[in-house]
């Protein structure tokens, strides 16, 4: 979902850096195979995501939810050379999807795929980690934050997605909602927490960008 009217949306990536050509391949191919393709970050989001990369040029990056690849390839072009990325996604059947992207890419060797339920994985991903991407189910939100907080590098960045999540978060949760009220209690408890700071962008559903002191 978007906030803000569709032509500033258009405007906006008309005059942002056009994605590369495999990252383009791999959205086509997201749309015509994928189950729910919304999910995938796309051009405007995805340069966001790789510029923060560049501008934090992480060692150690580690995304909890992969899906068919685009994130972490956009996180990977901010990689310092001798860089790893680790991907978490609980979705098995699109590890060979995801594969091949990463392969055909410059960063092949240096993304390792884990396939299964983030928390059970996570114990086992050696930190400290430079940049983090959360984008996997919203009810383990603040579950993946305590899990990795004391695994961050000071001035390490920790992007959440979809934290506004349709502009549901601003109203009274229906009763059986449960991803909207996990939701309401992420942002609160990163914009509380006094190890990090944050800002909400409202870029496509929310992107909080919070830095670990």
């Amino acid at each position: 979902m978007n906030f803000l009217p569709e032509h500033i949306n258009e405007y906006a990536a008309e005059h942002s850096q056009p994605e590369p050509e495999l990252l383009a391949e791999l959205f086509k191919e997201t749309w015509q195979k994928a189950l729910v393709p919304r999910m995938i970050s796309g051009h405007f989001q995805g340069r966001v995501l790789s510029m923060i990369s560049k501008l934090v040029a992480p060692k150690t990056i580690l995304e909890i939810g992969t899906y068919t690849g685009y994130s972490a390839l956009c996180l990977a072009e901010g990689m310092i050379k001798e860089g790893v990325l680790h991907t978490i996604d609980h979705n098995e059947e699109l590890y060979d999807f995801q594969r091949k992207y990463f392969d055909r890419s410059d960063y092949g060797e240096q993304i390792f795929q884990h396939a299964g339920e983030a928390l059970d994985i996570l114990p086992e991903i050696e930190g400290p980690f430079d940049l983090v991407f959360i984008d996997a189910d919203k009810a383990n939100y603040s579950n993946y934050f305590n899990e990795i907080i004391e695994k961050m590098n000071p001035g390490g960045v920790i992007l959440s997605d979809n934290v506004l999540w349709s502009g549901k978060v601003t109203e009274p949760p229906k009763l059986k909602d449960d991803d909207t009220k996990a939701l309401i209690e992420y942002n609160k408890l990163i914009n509380q927490d006094e190890r990090v700071e944050t800002v909400l962008l409202p870029i496509r559903d929310g992107l909080t960008i919070s830095r670990v002191k």
